[in-house]
């Protein structure tokens, strides 16, 4: 799964609007218009016979981009954090490293929505897969840590499937 399925699928599963996801992309720090947006979502049809790749999209995006979003998501639904010089130098972007994106996609939409545990382990659940609490925490916890575990494109699929099946109306 690239950045630009969890992007689309993301959008989906929260049923974003273009004008909001132009404006979550403006809280994370990058200015987009809504034609960019929807080059981000929409596959090209580059090959001989007019279907698109699973793999091609209008316009690729990084990890850089995917994060910046997903650090707009917490803006605007936790609001701003307070400025101190303790928060600015500590505000830096995790995939730095080219970490594993799903990983962090799991623990900013935690943030975003407010989720605990529990809740998240809900909406796997409902997806159909289990997991326990300690897999769970692996997955969170910040690479480097003894018990710090990756995350599969499997759970982070079926975290935005259960998101769809919890948020869309």
């Amino acid at each position: 799964m690239n950045q630009n399925d969890i992007l689309t699928r993301l959008r989906y599963a929260l049923d974003i609007k273009d004008a909001e996801m132009v404006e979550i992309f403006a809280l994370g720090g990058i200015e987009t218009t809504k034609a960019e947006v929807h080059d981000m979502m929409s596959k090209s049809k580059s090959s001989t016979d007019g279907e698109a790749s699973d793999e091609e999209y209008s316009k690729m995006i990084d990890n850089t981009t995917l994060e910046s979003f997903l650090n707009g998501c917490v803006i605007l639904k936790r609001g701003p954090q307070e400025e101190t010089p303790e928060t600015v130098k500590n505000q830096f972007l995790m995939t730095a490293d080219n970490r594993n994106m799903n990983n962090i996609l799991l623990k900013k939409m935690k943030i975003a929505l407010s989720l605990t545990s529990e809740e998240m382990i809900e909406i796997l659940n409902e997806a159909g897969i289990t997991v326990s609490k300690s897999e769970l925490s692996a997955v969170l916890r910040k690479e480097g840590h003894r018990n710090y575990k990756e995350c599969g494109d499997r759970y982070a699929r079926n975290f935005l499937k259960g998101l769809a099946f919890q948020y869309r109306p």
